[in-house]
């Protein structure tokens, strides 16, 4: 398995069992740079270290941000697709790299990790 399919496996096999999603801002919010799929995403990371990492990485000004599983389920993640972005997954890295998904197949990745129906909406 590439270290980009480990990350994100352990980011729905982690959210499952924490319910926490982990996000990086600082006062003028969050980085939102063009990913490996050459579109914006909005990345999320599934422990306090894996953002401070990404934290590091974007400079002194950013911080580790946490928000329950379910605020990211039923709150940010429809709102991200309102806006048209994709969702990063636990990237990692001197470059910060790694997968991005649609929303509805992070919904879906998240159900099947928590063994509930598809994502449908």
């Amino acid at each position: 398995m590439s270290t980009s399919g480990a990350q994100t496996s352990a980011f729905f096999r982690d959210v499952a069992r924490k319910r926490i999603v982990w996000w990086v801002r600082d006062d003028k919010g969050s980085p939102v740079p063009v990913s490996g799929s050459g579109q914006p995403a909005f990345p999320y990371w599934s422990s306090e270290s894996r953002a401070e990492h990404a934290a590091r990485v974007w400079g002194p000004s950013f911080g580790a941000v946490s928000m329950p599983l379910e605020h990211w389920r039923d709150a940010a993640l429809p709102a991200l697709a309102g806006e048209g972005l994709r969702v990063g997954i636990n990237w990692s890295g001197p470059r910060l790299t790694g997968w991005d998904f649609t929303v509805a197949e992070v919904a879906n990745r998240l159900a099947h990790a928590r063994r509930e129906p598809p994502y449908d909406r």
